[in-house]
């Protein structure tokens, strides 16, 4: 079956993968300026979803940004520019992180791969990696170089149960601590090993070089279905993270979405003496925030979408859905909402979603909605 697209896709950029979602018979759609699968021919959405909280599911994700920050003060500097303390981050360990505004607000988040006190590299989101970039490159100081590898090498995703043995299989490390990376390679070819993921299952993240992506997706995707696993699509990517709560930049985050407000606090370190944005923070840390995300379980049949208003019992407006869903594993509708602090709204408060005209029960629930596997 041919790959399925819209026709206004000319000025969109192909992943190194292209002929292969083409070959599978993939759906695609735009995506941060890129062309990418949202499923697959004789799975779709649901079948790739269970393939990876079941099995295991293949993903490519080299939209995603890249960048490297190098020099003898790298390290130093990515602390400053980001809000996670990567001084408490060794060698081969990578972290979640936010660069902010001074005003708080997200420009993005991304994960920081330490790779000594002279290299950091950086996987911004493929809408935002420009963004990024720019930014550190006004900032860096002088002898801290800002280069941006996007087209340089791929990234691939093994997630799930099985990811493992999928990994062990084409000859891979596997006994990484979570968030661990590690330098191997295959094929002759070097790539980037991390145990991380964006699905809330056990799992790893690859970066080969762009032009030894295609033989090294070739090698899992074989091994990825002989343990009864799919490719998977972008379509599945987002309820399996939606599942997990893991926020989505541009809705869940943003530049109006503070850290504080997403719930994100964790991903900052407070204790640090400078970060962009970091007096912001803690005035609105202080002060309490005046929104916060929150997770939200349909009890009526029906499915969320970003945007939806939200209601208290007595039909006043309480907040807005700003991702949203049908969960596959619960078969449910589920979703994120910025609720107001003011309304002091707890979990297993019952609220209402307005949905096509209708208002639609549910209560407030804390993500994950299904449990987490990662470690």
């Amino acid at each position: 079956m041919p790959a399925t697209a819209p026709d206004d896709t000319e000025e969109l950029l192909r992943s190194p993968l292209h002929a292969e979602h083409v070959a599978l018979g993939a759906t695609l759609g735009p995506f941060g300026g890129w062309l990418m699968p949202i499923s697959y021919a004789g799975g779709g959405v649901v079948a790739e979803h269970i393939a990876v909280r079941t099995a295991v599911g293949l993903f490519d994700v080299s939209h995603l940004g890249k960048a490297e920050l190098t020099g003898a003060d790298a390290v130093d500097f990515a602390n400053v520019m980001f809000t996670a303390d990567l001084g408490r981050v060794g060698p081969g360990r990578a972290q979640y992180t936010l660069c902010c505004s001074e005003s708080g607000g997200v420009v993005d988040d991304l994960i920081a791969y330490v790779g000594g006190s002279d290299e950091v590299f950086l996987v911004p989101n493929a809408a935002n990696a420009e963004a990024v970039v720019d930014r550190l490159r006004q900032s860096a100081p002088a002898g801290v170089q800002v280069t941006d590898r996007h087209r340089d090498f791929g990234v691939l995703a093994v997630q799930g149960p099985a990811a493992a043995d999928v990994l062990a299989a084409v000859g891979l490390p596997t006994e990484l601590p979570y968030m661990g990376w590690a330098d191997a390679a295959y094929a002759g070819a070097p790539v980037r090993v991390c145990r991380t993921g964006y699905t809330g299952e056990r799992g790893y993240e690859l970066l080969p070089a762009w032009e030894a992506t295609p033989a090294l997706w070739r090698a899992l995707l074989e091994q990825v279905r002989l343990r009864g696993g799919l490719p998977v699509g972008l379509g599945a990517r987002d309820t399996l993270r939606t599942e997990m709560g893991y926020p989505l930049h541009g809705q869940d985050l943003g530049p109006e979405i503070t850290p504080v407000q997403a719930r994100a606090g964790w991903a900052v370190g407070w204790a640090k003496a400078a970060f962009v944005g970091r007096e912001a923070l803690l005035e609105e840390r202080a002060a309490g925030p005046r929104r916060l995300l929150r997770g939200v379980l349909l009890t009526d049949r029906g499915v969320v979408r970003p945007g939806m208003r939200v209601l208290t019992g007595s039909g006043d407006p309480v907040g807005v859905t700003t991702s949203g869903t049908f969960s596959p594993t619960l078969g449910r509708g589920i979703g994120l909402a910025l609720l107001d602090t003011a309304a002091g709204l707890q979990d297993g408060d019952e609220v209402g979603i307005e949905v096509r005209g209708r208002t639609l029960r549910a209560v407030v629930q804390n993500p994950p909605f299904v449990p987490s596997h990662v470690r």
